[in-house]
């Protein structure tokens, strides 16, 4: 057996306090992201038609309520007819209510299918969480994986089952009250309308810079919920250091710029929503002026200038909801493109198309030659060669860095080597299945790590279907049945997180 190190080539991978820049388009639409955070919505297809039903039903009431009031004025009022007005009453009265119902449904169907599609991704995205390899994490911080999972999912999600039925509804309702405006009186429709350019422009210039704006807001919140993440579970560092002004004044900066994001993107949203409700205002007067010279000359009614002033109300909203939902769809368009790069990783470490068990677990292991590196030019092991017999225990000794861990993961098959072989009972490992080879392998971390849970839970975390006897056993022959024992529900003690609750070599 021969172990061999060529000087000056143990290294570790290069690895600093920061955050992981991902490449992305920032897209104000790409139809390829959309189509695929669309299937999401493929198991819900029922419940979306229903909403789309009853938006159809809710934009209907709508534009039935304008017109009641025409008639009130005009056929009722106007003449004196009481017994008319008290109906005409009544019938208003039943659509706001079937208005009022319809509304309520449509959001309590959308917010079942919402909180559905949310667990759907997030289970996708843990799922697949799971499958990459360990040269994904050493790349990608705690905090931006988490940021996607909570934060970029919630965005999409509010999309998804909420503005893409909001964003139909209020362009239905935009084009068919123009439609009746125009029916009703067309000079005044036309009047009316007018702002309707000034408008446009400033939500496509509002656009553009949303779609930077909601962009930076994602990167921050990612790059604060690592920091974040990292901060709290280096509590005993900091404090061992006495290092908590500096930790707070570096966290006071990640979120200044977290909050200056913000702020840059409500800023735009706060400017924009009060153009809208100018124009909106414009357009009431336009009627006032226009449509009351056109009242005492009698041209048209009353009731009619009454029910464009209330269509015109009914026709700004929309536009206004269009533009938050546009909002919307840049953040979740940026959202959805970092879920999508993850769910695009393919992960180094995968089984082999011909890849089979382990015929046996007689112990017999070989490195033929094994060269591997983090980065590339920056060789970690050069030629180690070594071979483990069955029965046989060895003791890997150097010094910090000389590859000892390294050796136990590329056995595991954390990462693949660069060149040689890893051979178990004869077999390449890259030719073993994954959960094969790491079923029969028994693994050690030089940290403890307890998952919340009872100590039962992680004892057995490997082996999930072995009985409470021999979890006991396998306690028993760790030395660790005794502390357990006294502990206050002994193996069902709850680990608390960060496993507060025990000591260090409690842990072990």
């Amino acid at each position: 057996m021969t172990i061999s190190f060529s000087p000056g080539s143990i290294h570790g991978p290069h690895m600093h306090r920061g955050h992981y820049q991902e490449d992305l388009t920032g897209k104000a639409f790409d139809w390829g992201i959309a189509r695929r955070l669309l299937q999401f919505l493929i198991p819900h297809k029922r419940e979306m038609v229903t909403g789309f039903a009853l938006m159809i039903v809710s934009s209907a009431l709508a534009l039935l309520a304008p017109y009641l009031v025409k008639k009130t004025f005009d056929d009722y009022i106007a003449v004196g007819n009481l017994i008319g007005l008290r109906w005409i009453a009544l019938v208003a009265f039943v659509a706001y209510a079937s208005d009022f119902f319809v509304t309520w449904r449509r959001r309590y169907i959308l917010g079942q299918v919402g909180n559905n599609v949310l667990r759907a991704m997030r289970n996708q995205l843990f799922r697949h969480y799971q499958v990459l390899s360990m040269s994904y994490f050493d790349k990608h911080g705690t905090g931006s994986l988490i940021s996607r999972m909570l934060s970029d999912i919630g965005v999409i999600n509010d999309l998804l089952a909420n503005g893409i039925i909001g964003m139909f509804s209020d362009a239905l309702v935009l084009v068919s009250v123009s439609i009746v405006m125009f029916l009703m009186n067309p000079k005044l429709a036309l009047l009316s309308l007018s702002v309707l350019p000034i408008m446009g422009v400033a939500a496509w210039r509002f656009g553009g810079k949303a779609r930077v704006a909601y962009r930076t807001t994602r990167e921050k919140v990612s790059v604060l919920t690592g920091r974040l993440a990292e901060d709290i579970g280096a509590m005993r560092v900091i404090q061992a250091f006495s290092e908590e002004d500096r930790t707070s004044q570096e966290f006071e900066q990640i979120n200044r710029e977290n909050r200056d994001a913000n702020v840059a993107a409500q800023m735009l949203s706060a400017s924009f929503t009060p153009v809208v409700e100018v124009l909106s205002v414009l357009a009431t007067c336009i009627i006032l002026w226009f449509g009351g010279r056109m009242v005492t000359s009698g041209e048209v009614t009353l009731g009619l200038i009454v029910a464009f002033l209330s269509y015109t109300a009914r026709l700004f909203q929309p536009v206004l909801d269009i533009s938050m939902i546009f909002t919307n769809w840049q953040a979740a368009m940026a959202g959805g493109e970092r879920i999508m790069q993850i769910l695009d990783t393919v992960p180094d470490i995968q089984d082999a198309p011909d890849a089979v068990a382990l015929p046996s677990m007689e112990g017999h292991v070989v490195f033929d030659h094994v060269d591997f590196h983090y980065l590339p030019e920056t060789p970690v092991l050069t030629d180690v060669s070594l071979e483990i017999k069955p029965g046989e225990t060895m003791a890997l000794v150097g010094p910090t860095g000389a590859g000892k861990t390294t050796i136990a993961s590329l056995m595991v098959r954390f990462y693949d080597i660069s060149d040689g072989a890893i051979m178990i009972a004869g077999v390449d490992i890259r030719k073993i299945k994954l959960d094969s080879l790491r079923t029969r392998l028994g693994v050690v971390p030089q940290e403890p790590f307890l998952f919340q849970g009872t100590i039962a839970y992680n004892i057995a975390f490997g082996r999930p279907d072995v009985t409470r006897e021999e979890v006991v056993a396998a306690a028993k022959a760790a030395n660790a049945h005794e502390f357990i024992s006294r502990l206050p529900d002994g193996y069902d003690t709850e680990i608390q997180e960060g496993s507060s609750n025990l000591s260090l070599g409690q842990r072990q």
